[in-house]
């Protein structure tokens, strides 16, 4: 764990030192020295090298290292769930509720009445709606199963992609379109530092009720027989654990978009690292997750620099090539 956490600080040190202007390593810990403890200023770095690491790439950086452990841990769980290797955070359809919520708002101006954070707010009340359609689904066969969550989360997700595509159709707008498919790649080019706060308290949470139900975790990891026998209710914990999965990732999507590939490729490297024991792999899996996504935003930013490349884009370049080997090792079969 302690490895994981240090290459986290290392991934925000390199991500707020790199860019278009350069800032040295040493002035980028001074000045983090100096807004948060009050060290003194010295004449070793500039008013703009200030404002770049304190207003700039600091809250950026933080707000991928959130973003990435959030998703990172909802993986883990989601994947604890479902019973599935393959599974990831948008397999229950947030990301499709997400996506429509964030399209009401870009191309229809829905809920714009709630200012500067309509979007987030649209797109967070879109996952949730959309998780909610999953379990209702779900129910309706009987009893909350791995089985019948991903049939339903599956269902949900296509016929909310429908809707999107569809009010992308209607609208028929060229920069309300061409803004809608930029937050659909993800990016976390919006990021400052009043909503970075949010975020951060949901995924700290989202963690620490994760290690509390970790026994319950890897019981229901292998399997409903197993965990009814050590006195866990596998209905009952699934439903609470989805509850706190879709508050995680609605948070984290609406603030940062729709960044695929986190949840799936994290999780089963930090297994690898730590073993299934869910006590050890939450935390790592938080921090690797955090890691991976401030890195890759980091060649999002400086690959093509000037222009920006959209974050989703990165990460599915990184993680569709780790799919592939999962399956050519068998590590991608149904646990």
């Amino acid at each position: 764990m302690l490895m994981s956490a240090a290459l986290a600080v290392i991934a925000v040190t390199l991500a707020v030192a790199l860019g278009p202007v350069p800032v040295p390593v040493d002035v980028v810990w001074s000045v983090i020295g100096h807004h948060t403890v009050g060290a003194p200023r010295t004449n070793t770095w500039t008013t703009t090298e200030d404002n770049i690491v304190w207003l700039v790439r600091l809250p950026r950086a933080l707000l991928g290292l959130v973003v990435g452990a959030g998703l990172s841990l909802a993986g883990v769980c989601i994947q604890a769930i479902v019973r599935n290797a393959l599974a990831d955070p948008y397999l229950l359809g947030v990301s499709s509720g997400a996506s429509c919520g964030a399209a009401l708002t870009i191309l229809f101006g829905v809920g714009i009445g709630l200012g500067a954070n309509a979007l987030s707010i649209s797109a967070f009340l879109g996952g949730l709606a959309a998780i909610a359609a999953v379990v209702a689904v779900a129910r309706l066969g009987g009893q909350l199963t791995a089985t019948r969550l991903v049939l339903a989360g599956v269902a949900v997700g296509y016929a909310l992609s429908a809707v999107t595509s569809f009010l992308v159709f209607a609208a028929d707008t060229r920069d309300g379109s061409r803004a809608l498919l930029f937050w659909l790649l993800g990016a976390l080019d919006q990021a400052r530092w009043s909503i970075v706060g949010i975020p951060a308290a949901a995924v700290a949470l989202t963690l620490v009720a994760l290690m509390a139900s970790a026994p319950a975790l890897d019981a229901l990891a292998i399997g409903d027989a197993t965990a009814r026998s050590l006195g866990v209710d596998p209905e009952r914990l699934r439903r609470r654990l989805l509850v706190l999965v879709a508050l995680c990732v609605g948070v984290v999507v609406a603030v940062s978009g729709t960044i695929g590939f986190v949840g799936l490729v994290v999780p089963h490297v930090a297994r690898q690292v730590v073993g299934g024991q869910h006590r050890l792999l939450l935390p790592v899996a938080a921090f690797g997750g955090g890691a991976f996504l401030v890195l890759a935003d980091v060649v999002a930013r400086v690959a093509f620099s000037p222009r920006e490349i959209p974050l989703g884009i990165v990460t599915a370049l990184i993680g569709a090539p780790f799919v592939v080997l999962l399956v050519r090792t068998g590590v991608a079969s149904e646990r």
